[in-house]
């Protein structure tokens, strides 16, 4: 087990606010998924999937930004290197897959369009678009799942960012230290 007496900084409120609302914004845009490609034939719906990717993308850069450059991480110094590499991975795959699903959504609106609706670009873009669907979920599974890990080690990762359901506290000097 991980020594759960070490510091474990907080999120400031503010990182806590980009992560919990972008799941809001991650659950609102799988709500209104397509169902079929030729519901983009419609240029009203067609135009509010663009502007939403683009605005989806930039809450993601403010979001990645913001996180990298005040507490990209809250895993102690001794955590094993394996779960620190493992953190990064996740945490980076899942900014890339979930970079990556507008940008490919982009080029299949794009080429809906003005361009080919069928053919090996469209049906390429199709497929990196589902990859990256795909390859998102399994991401955030192992996020949500190294979470509740952290939840079991009583180490403070967990008290970071969740709000509620607070780790129990394991010894007086594992008081988190709040950077907002």
């Amino acid at each position: 087990m991980h020594n759960a007496s070490i510091s474990v900084p907080q999120h400031s409120r503010t990182a806590k606010i980009l992560h919990w609302g972008f799941i809001l914004v991650f659950l609102y845009a799988l709500s209104k998924q397509l169902d079929e490609l030729e519901e983009l034939a419609d240029h009203t719906l067609l135009q509010y999937e663009m502007v939403f990717a683009v605005v989806f993308l930039i809450l993601l850069i403010a979001r990645f930004s913001y996180m990298r450059l005040t507490t990209p991480t809250v895993l102690s110094a001794s955590a094993p290197s394996r779960m620190r590499i493992a953190s990064q991975a996740v945490h980076l795959g899942m900014y890339f897959c979930l970079a990556m699903i507008p940008l490919t959504g982009l080029g299949i609106g794009g080429l809906y369009w003005g361009g080919p609706r069928s053919g090996s670009v469209m049906e390429g873009l199709l497929l990196a678009h589902e990859i990256f669907v795909n390859t998102g979920f399994f991401l955030i599974f192992a996020h949500v799942a190294a979470a509740f890990y952290h939840r079991r080690l009583s180490d403070g990762v967990w008290n970071s960012m969740v709000p509620i359901w607070q780790e129990p506290r394991r010894g007086a000097d594992n008081a988190s230290v709040s950077s907002q």
